[in-house]
């Protein structure tokens, strides 16, 4: 009996050995000083999908945005961490940081979480300055923020869901007298949405949650043509986001470019230059995965 018992007591420790191996084996991350991007027959569209896991993993160091206005004075997020996975065409980055709030609502007074992947436009040795390009030297955004997602994943962009306890009166496209989505009813609505009707690509409703931009320096933001996706998912203790766009221009197998981070927490009052960024940092394009 005394022999049974120390035999499963033995089998237990040794199960219990095991499986803290097998988590800690599962925890283990490789870790880089550059950003790797390791190839993939298809980039992954999701945050938590299992193709993350060969990628290398190369953890940022977030810099005040102290340069020009309005500027960020005060050390917020401290870093981010990023992973990248190409296929030859598209190449998927995934950002993920710590933020405890949750900032997905366009409110008065108050801002929003987001995030940015920035490269050169052109791969060469001299680099435009990592604030956002310079003249003569542009470089391409790509911009993710928490309220377009939150209307991607099923939000209503309306008052009622972002003033549930709001009294509206009356809407005139929303009159008995107009037919449900005929053309009357959809040129009134035009009318009560100006910065829709002219083509404000910030309102109104979106089919991704990111978009592409332009930049010669500080305040020159300029729209491009867009052609990248993402998915952002708040988790317990952050955000998890992926951004897809197309492979920086001439960057080929086995090169490296140069790639630079932002992120905005909105529940520290940061919108605009008001953020945190990284510097460049190396960006390699892998021929395999890890």
């Amino acid at each position: 009996m005394l022999r049974t018992s120390k035999k499963k007591l033995i089998g237990l420790m040794m199960l219990a050995l095991c499986s803290s191996l097998l988590v800690s084996c599962r925890r283990a991350v490789t870790t880089t000083t550059e950003v790797v991007a390791v190839n993939a027959a298809t980039v992954p569209t999701v945050p938590n999908d299992a193709s993350w896991d060969n990628a290398p993993e190369h953890v940022g160091k977030l810099l005040l945005q102290d340069l020009v206005e309005p500027r960020q004075m005060k050390a917020t997020t401290a870093e981010v961490r990023v992973r990248a996975i190409t296929n030859g065409n598209e190449m998927a980055f995934r950002l993920e940081w710590a933020d405890a709030t949750k900032s997905d609502k366009p409110m008065p007074a108050q801002f929003l979480d987001g995030c940015a992947v920035q490269v050169p436009v052109k791969l060469e040795a001299n680099l435009p300055a990592p604030q956002m390009g310079e003249p003569g030297k542009p470089v391409e955004i790509t911009f993710w923020r928490a309220d377009w997602q939150a209307t991607l994943d099923g939000r209503p962009d309306s008052i009622k869901e972002l003033h549930p306890n709001a009294a509206i009166d009356h809407y005139p496209f929303e009159a008995d007298s107009l037919p449900k989505n005929s053309a009357a009813q959809q040129e009134m609505a035009t009318r009560y949405a100006p910065a829709q009707a002219v083509g404000n690509r910030r309102v109104g409703p979106r089919n991704v949650p990111v978009e592409d931009m332009l930049a010669e320096g500080p305040g020159s933001l300029s729209p491009a043509a867009a052609s990248s996706k993402g998915k952002g998912v708040k988790t317990a203790d952050g955000w998890s986001v992926v951004i897809v766009r197309k492979v920086p221009n001439g960057l080929t197998t086995g090169a490296r470019t140069q790639t630079a981070f932002a992120i905005w927490e909105g529940g520290q009052n940061e919108v605009g230059a008001r953020k945190m960024r990284t510097g460049w940092v190396p960006l390699l394009m892998k021929g395999q995965a890890q």
